[in-house]
């Protein structure tokens, strides 16, 4: 019966000390910025939509994340696409978007 009990404890200690590595790291990342993607959500861009179809319209400058400004538009049946920013008709949809904000 002592064999087992000598055989348990490296397991023992083993076990507490992956704890106390998992405990460590995890409040190391908790107190770390929360950052959603660090990389362009925007792969592929159409050039419009018809804006009837659209609920909301996203604008993100460049930054870190993205060297290029991102239009992310979110349609009525709450599908996401990314819209091209240089298309005339996308500066068409953000300046609508923008006024219908600015009246409300």
């Amino acid at each position: 019966m002592a064999r087992a009990a000598t055989a348990a404890a490296p397991r023992l200690l083993r076990a507490a000390m992956l704890l106390l590595l998992l405990v460590a790291s995890g409040r190391r990342a908790a107190g770390a910025p929360v950052v959603n993607e660090l990389r362009c959500q925007c792969l592929q861009t159409l050039q419009g939509i018809h804006f009837k179809n659209i609920q909301s319209v996203k604008v993100t400058p460049p930054g870190p994340h993205c060297d290029q400004t991102e239009v992310i538009a979110t349609l009525k049946t709450g599908q996401e696409v990314c819209l091209n920013p240089a298309a005339p008709m996308v500066k068409k949809i953000i300046d609508k978007m923008l006024n219908k904000a600015s009246a409300n």
